[in-house]
Formats: structure tokens, sequence, C-alpha cells
């Protein structure tokens, strides 16, 4: 009925039935084909308004049915790829691309790539069509001329590899200082001297360093002046603090050094800051020399007396690299005329053992050296050993030179007794399950590595620290378990490591 309608109207010539007729012939499938027009005969009614709008819901209706089906799918398929590669585009396409033109471009590249082209919405007339592809876009960035190219991004340098033990990265600390550059103006320049001799091991061993560190902060309290609107008890431990900052960074102090500073600073907390500054300094410097002389001096002539009387005649005396208490041991019981021998066992990198052998040859003692290497045919002919130490922890260990536990084991294995020979001062109440955990790491290229040694004809052309797969370890001191120590000699007397806890408390209440 709506067809004839249509037809007879087409044909009348009448302008109401040719604009209906534009109307509906204007309606195209999705295919592009238009409705077939059916001819009627010219004798049919004129079209009314309400039949042009109902015959433009109809095939509006027949378009959308014959559309909704697999060309939904494709469209809906289209316009997910359209997304996708526009995602894309806005990942790899150049930075002066637009955002808009990246749409365009993916919008494009989907419709090209697809094989059947679906109706899009006709673009008003005079505004440009962009036809070029996403490919041409992404393929094509700007290039920069080789130079340019170099300037803006540079090439990173290969990142050196640190020299330093994994396990053991608690132990490094700031590398060892070997000169004055840098120092606070506020060092004294006596201090200045002392951290170099220590750092290159001028001044070496527990008391010697001690002894050396409270001559050096009597020379600093001597020329020390309390400025305005201070107390001397309070700036002096400032001032002090300044000189020990320095010398731990040329080496990290000892247990003796430790120990020292600490009653210093209490001696100097206990000054009346009424008291005169003249006066109150030469209290200061008569306490310190009253400390070495009681603490260091008079312990180790009593230490001395008391391990010489264990030297029998015709006993072989082993020892391990140097210690000063157990040189003056052997000095003394030689000049009380004992016939005994004596025999240093070393190791490196300090070989402090070869200063002891020839002390005591040129004294007229005989003495037979050797390495480390050879301990186990050396210890077959000793009868005791005389250990020294850097410190004694509060659970009866010793804390001493590198190889001085390996030297206590194999005396104990052949039933030699083993005696230490050590000071109060050298006493803590700290506590070390193993060496690793505490212990001071000296530079590496101690150990003797090639291009480091002491004469320039030894230097070779490729530096140890460049090889890639060494790593120098230096660790200067190890720790002895409790059970192979038969004696600690003190000031106090002779005693089992069990009694150290009690001896530090008594010397540090005294």
């Amino acid at each position: 009925m709506v067809s004839a309608t249509t037809d007879s109207s087409m044909n009348s010539g009448e302008p109401s039935s040719q604009g209906s007729r534009k109307e509906v012939g204007s309606k195209s499938l999705g295919n592009g084909s238009k409705h077939p027009e059916v001819q009627k005969p010219n004798d049919q009614p004129a079209p009314t308004a309400d039949n042009i709008k109902d015959a433009s819901k109809d095939a509006a209706d027949q378009n959308h049915e014959k559309v909704s089906g697999a060309e939904l799918k494709k469209r809906a398929k289209a316009e997910k790829a359209a997304k996708r590669a526009q995602s894309k585009l806005e990942q790899q396409a150049p930075p002066h691309t637009s955002t808009s033109d990246r749409a365009t471009d993916a919008r494009n590249h989907v419709d090209k790539s697809s094989t059947t082209h679906l109706p899009l919405p006709s673009s008003p007339k005079g505004q440009h069509k962009r036809t070029g592809s996403l490919s041409a876009n992404v393929q094509k960035p700007l290039q920069l001329r080789p130079g340019q190219q170099q300037a803006s991004v540079p090439e990173p340098e290969p990142k050196k590899e640190g020299k330093k033990v994994a396990f053991l990265t608690h132990l490094y600390g700031t590398s060892r200082r070997i000169t004055i550059t840098g120092a606070s103006k506020d060092v004294h320049p006596s201090t200045l001297g002392l951290g170099l001799q220590m750092s290159n091991y001028i001044i070496c061993g527990s008391n010697a360093r001690c002894v050396s560190t409270l001559l050096v902060f009597k020379r600093v309290i001597d020329a020390y002046a309390t400025p305005p609107g201070t107390s001397l008890p309070r700036h002096l431990t400032l001032h002090l603090s300044t000189q020990i900052d320095y010398l731990v960074s040329c080496r990290p102090l000892s247990v003796s050094m430790g120990n020292a500073i600490r009653w210093l600073k209490m001696a100097i907390s206990t000054i009346d800051p009424d008291h005169p500054e003249h006066q109150a300094k030469s209290e200061l410097c008569f306490a310190i020399d009253n400390f070495i002389r009681e603490r260091i001096t008079v312990a180790g002539q009593a230490i001395a007396s008391s391990a010489s009387a264990r030297i029998q005649d015709g006993d072989v005396i082993l020892t391990f690299a140097k210690s000063s208490i157990v040189e003056r041991t052997f000095v003394e019981a030689y000049r009380q005329g004992k016939g005994f021998r004596v025999i240093v066992v070393d190791s490196g990198p300090l070989y402090e053992g070869r200063n002891l052998s020839c002390a005591l040859s040129n004294l007229g003692l005989e003495v037979q050296y050797a390495t480390s290497q050879y301990l186990g045919h050396v210890i077959q002919d000793a009868t005791k050993v005389f250990l020294g130490a850097h410190a004694m922890m509060s659970h009866g260990r010793l804390y001493s030179r590198t190889g001085t536990a390996l030297v206590a084991m194999m005396a104990k294995d052949v039933d030699i007794p083993v005696s230490v020979l050590c000071e109060s001062v050298k006493f803590t109440d700290k506590v070390a399950l193993d060496s690793l955990s505490l212990n001071e790491i000296a530079p590496p290229h101690e150990l003797g590595f090639p291009g480091l040694c002491s004469r320039k004809d030894d230097v070779s052309p490729e530096d140890w620290r460049d090889a890639p797969n060494l790593l120098g370890l230096n660790l200067m001191y190890d720790l002895t378990p409790a059970e192979y120590i038969d004696m600690i000699i003190t000031e106090y007397g002779s005693l089992p490591p069990s009694s150290v806890p009690v001896v530090h408390r008594l010397s540090t209440n005294s």
C-alpha cells in the first residue's frame, strides 16, 4: 500500500510527491545498494504527510534489519581495532605527532586494512580528508645528525667494580688518611704528625700507640686556651674530640687507646670550672703522666717479672710476631742469666717478628726465625708459648694479630702451655664471637700485590685493582677461643681467662 502511493506520487509530478520520493530514495543499504522502485498505475490517490512519514519509518526499519547482522559485528571489531591502533600509536609515534593526528591515522589504517568498507558519516564540504597511513608516521621519525645525537644522548660510562668483600662491608669505613690534606684547622700539629706515623706503621703496637696519643694530648692541653664565654671542662672535651676524629681517620683506635681516652674525658669533666686555667691544665698533664706510669710502664714491669720467673734453663719459648711486653720478658730473663732459646714465628703483611728477632739476637740470645708456613715443624721443639695481646674480651677470648689463633691451637694440639701477657688497660667489656664481626681491615695493597710494591722497578703495567676477579682482604686481627689459653699474666697476677671481667672492673674503678 505504501509503495503504490509513493510510485503514484512520483508519476504525478506534484511537488509534495517529489519531496517524498527524494526522502525515501536517499536511504541506502549497508552494502551501498538502493531500494528497487516498483512502477504502479498513475490512478492512485495522492499521498498524505502521514503516509510519507510511515514510508520513511518502514524503510529505516528495513535498512536496520539488514545491517544488524554480520555488518554490526564487523563494525564493532573495527572500532576495537581502531582503539588498539590508537593506543599503540601514542606509545610509538614521534613526539611531534599530535594526539588528534594519531587518532586519525589509526582510523585510516583500520579502514584500509579491512576487506569490507563500512559507511562512515560524510565530512562537510571543504574539509581535508587525511589519507596518510599509520606505518608512515611510525617508521619515519625525525632523524638527527650524528653530532646532535651524541650530544643529546651521551653514552654512559661503565661502572667500576667495587673492591670490597660483600659479607664484610660492615668493617669497611672511610679510606685511611695518608696526608694532612683536608684536616681541620683546629687539629694540633703534633696530632697531624702522630696520625701520619700511625697510618704508615711507624708507630705500631697497642702500647706504643696509646702512650704516643697521651703524650700528644699533653701538648694539645698545654697549648689550649679557653675561648671567652665557655668553660674549660666543656670546651676542652670538644677540642680533644677534633683531635680524636683525625686520628681515627688515619687508623682505627686500639682498645687501650679507647680506655685511655675515656679516662681522660672523665678526668676533664671532674675539673671545677672556677679553677684557674693554668692550674687545671697542670693537673691534667700530671694525671696523664701518672696514667702512663701506673697503667703501662709499671704494669709492664710487673708482668715481665712474673713471666720471666716461669722461664727455666733449657726452655724453648715460642712467640708470634712482636709484642713489647713479651720482648721485655725475654730481656728480663736473659739479664737474670737464664739459658733459653726463642723461636719467633712471623707472617705478613707487616712481618713485625723480624724486628723482634734482630733485637734479641743483638742482645745475645739464640733466636730462630720462621714464617707461619713452618709452624707445624718448629712447634715440636717448643716447651712454652708466650703471646702478646691487642685486647682481652670480656668472655676470655684473645684479640691479637692475625695468626695468633693458629699458633695457640697448634700448641694446644701438642700439649704445650699457652700464656698471654697483657696489661689491664687492654681489657674490654666487649664480646666478639668471631674475628669477622669486629676487626680492622688494612689497605689491600699492603699484601704486596704487583703494581704497588715498594720498589719502582717492580711496578707492573697492569695494576691489581684493574683485575676483574681479584679482591684483596687484609684483616689485621683474629680471635683466639678461651679454651686454647691456659693462663693470662697481668699486673694483678696470673689469672684464668674467666677472670677477665673481674680484672676489668677493678682496673676501671681504681
